[in-house]
């Protein structure tokens, strides 16, 4: 039971590395087109993981069914951080922040209703209190009014970028139970490659000079090695592996952690200003997760 319990905090390390993302793109690689930029990360990340999976499973051979299944994860993936990137775009960092944290709440939702899981009072309560400390940080972090700015169609971009990345979780759990987290990690990956792809010729039409003023210096390949790499092929598996040996509505409550590990890497890499809020809402965080995994 304790050995279960330990694997199911798996996804822990991948918020830590999705919060590394935010003290990455200050160094340099923002300056890559948004959709591009994407394709480079899925790329790298789904050869990482089907090198893996080539040395460390067997070789399957799945239906037609199984393989759509893997599709349609490709799909949700593909939605979650296109509409995500392009989302942040119209609105700002505070709102993206904000409606992120929306994404376990959608996890909890698509676990109880389509995987029928059931809700103890540990998992309401320990989810509460981390949505509470979450809410505190992200307030205290930024300008009230901040959250009120941006573009329409942007936030509603971001709630289909949170639905999706949920979608992406939960549907992936039938999938994970029956084969393992590193082969419906890669191949959700490998199968999103091309329709990422896709998006790439069009957002150099709609933005011809786009790729001009790319320069390729060590800290931009350091970022898109970091964004494949490590946001990617290692979070995506760590993500998938709580999933393993948890419900999706008790791997949910792990992403609350995502913002906060960004601001707390600000601070310590970049010196960035930190609010005390860090550990009134912390608190709170650390208290409704230990709840939730303990209930899960």
């Amino acid at each position: 039971m304790n050995r279960k319990r330990i694997l199911a905090t798996a996804p822990l390390p991948a918020t830590v590395l999705w919060g590394g993302m935010y003290v990455v793109s200050k160094w340099g690689f923002s300056e890559i087109p948004p959709l591009t930029l994407a394709f480079l990360r899925v790329v790298i990340g789904a050869s990482v993981l089907y090198l893996g999976v080539c040395v460390t499973t067997p070789a399957r051979s799945f239906s037609r069914q199984e393989w759509w299944r893997f599709a349609t994860l490709a799909i949700w993936l593909t939605a979650a951080l296109t509409t995500q990137f392009v989302g942040t775009d119209l609105t700002n960092a505070s709102q993206g922040s904000l409606l992120t944290v929306l994404t376990p709440v959608f996890m909890v939702v698509l676990g109880v209703t389509t995987l029928g899981e059931h809700l103890t009072r540990g998992k309401v309560v320990g989810t509460g209190l981390a949505s509470v400390g979450t809410l505190v940080v992200l307030l205290g972090q930024y300008e009230v009014n901040t959250f009120t700015n941006g573009n329409l169609f942007g936030v509603g971009l971001l709630l289909f970028s949170a639905f999706s990345f949920a979608a992406f979780s939960a549907f992936g759990k039938p999938l994970i139970e029956r084969y393992s987290a590193l082969e419906t990690a890669t191949y959700a990956t490998v199968l999103s490659v091309p329709l990422f792809g896709a998006l790439v010729p069009v957002e150099l039409y709609l933005h011809p000079t786009a790729l001009d003023s790319v320069s390729v210096t060590l800290p931009v390949i350091g970022a898109v090695l970091y964004l494949g790499l490590m946001s990617t092929a290692v979070a995506w598996y760590c993500w998938y592996k709580g999933m393993e040996y948890a419900d999706a509505s008790t791997v949910a409550v792990y992403f609350f952690a995502q913002p906060i590990v960004g601001i707390m890497l600000g601070s310590i890499l970049l010196g960035e200003s930190i609010d005390i809020s860090i550990v009134g809402g912390g608190v709170p965080l650390i208290l409704g997760v230990f709840l939730v995994n303990r209930a899960g």
